[in-house]
């Protein structure tokens, strides 16, 4: 096993070994507006809403955790199964480490076999070429490429990149590649500078990828075996909810997924009542099928799509357009943050 496979079952065992039941996305701190008067059939409520310009049934997907090794693959397949039973998008994790060793590539191949009934996106690293990115999405016949922002985690990585002249590569792909595009952070959130630039280029997919779930500076940091210590930058970047707070002047050419710390449907309803319009999730998603096994995420997964449902009611929201125009409340805090933005 090389370097790069022995990292990805690093970066699945500390991920599940920092796994926490409760967020840090600050999503507790926005509090929605019940409608005790909903004149609102359940069966009228409809879960669809769109994803890097595809149309899904449902807000959510799973998204990129991780690949490339015969341990992490194992899950991959899994995960994959499982959203394509539940007829949810399956996103993988960096394939970059199939692009430096041909005998990783079959891993990811093979989740285009198992996603036969649902949309399959691949990942890469923002430093990748265009001729990197074609190689990605034909490797996995991918409907589409994220692109990963991860200068934090690569900082604190002890093998990682010093180099981050990563502009040029995105639009080289952008201009270039038949297949739709999204910009993710993978813990630590993108800024409205960063949001700036990507608008700039024409990106028109961003997963803002918060802190407040997997901490890929946290990880970086239990792996590293020397003197360097950046525990201090542990909690850089922004929550969830700051994100979401910082995204409102992009929302009508920009469309945002919300990533970081989501645990349960209500996270999911307030991610969308703040302007998100899909929600991603990888790291609850693999503690379930870790702890429990496959049967148990896909009944979580149906289970969320029914209690969406019901709390769309309690809004009286039959749609997510009408869940964007939903009042809320915020913190302190967070009225604090928004207002300085």
């Amino acid at each position: 096993m090389n370097i790069q496979e022995h990292r990805k079952d690093e970066h699945v065992i500390i991920a599940e070994k920092q796994y926490h039941d409760k967020s840090f996305n600050q999503l507790d701190q926005v509090e929605l507006m019940l409608d005790n008067l909903p004149e609102i059939s359940r069966d009228e409520v409809s879960l669809k809403t769109t994803l890097m310009g595809y149309q899904i049934d449902s807000p959510f997907f799973i998204n990129a955790i991780t690949g490339g090794s015969p341990e992490t693959d194992k899950y991959n397949f899994q995960l994959a199964e499982a959203a394509n039973y539940c007829k949810i998008p399956f996103a993988t994790g960096s394939i970059s480490v199939a692009l430096k060793n041909k005998n990783c590539q079959a891993g990811f191949a093979k989740l285009r076999e198992i996603t036969q009934d649902t949309l399959l996106f691949t990942n890469l690293g923002a430093g990748n070429t265009l001729e990197n990115a074609q190689k990605a999405l034909k490797i996995c016949q991918a409907d589409g490429l994220q692109i990963h922002l991860n200068v934090a985690q690569e900082i604190v990585m002890p093998e990682g990149d010093r180099e981050f002249y990563w502009k040029d590569n995105i639009e080289q792909i952008v201009s270039n590649l038949n297949k739709p595009i999204m910009i993710k952070e993978v813990g630590q959130g993108i800024s409205p500078t960063t949001i700036n630039k990507l608008a700039s280029i024409g990106i028109q997919n961003i997963d803002l990828g918060a802190k407040g779930g997997t901490n890929f500076i946290r990880i970086e940091n239990q792996r590293r075996h020397d003197s360097h210590d950046y525990q201090y930058i542990n909690d850089l970047g922004f929550s969830l909810a700051q994100c979401l707070l910082s995204i409102k002047p992009y929302t009508n050419y920009i469309s945002f997924t919300a990533s970081g710390g989501i645990r349960n449907p209500l996270d999911i309803v307030k991610a969308l009542c703040l302007g998100a319009d899909n929600v991603g999730i990888s790291g609850y998603f693999l503690h379930i099928l870790i702890k429990y096994g496959k049967n148990e995420l896909i009944e979580t997964i149906e289970k969320f799509k029914e209690e969406i449902k019901d709390i769309m009611v309690l809004l009286g929201c039959k749609n997510i357009a009408e869940l964007h125009e939903t009042k809320y409340f915020l913190s302190p805090e967070l009225l604090t943050f928004k207002n300085q933005l």
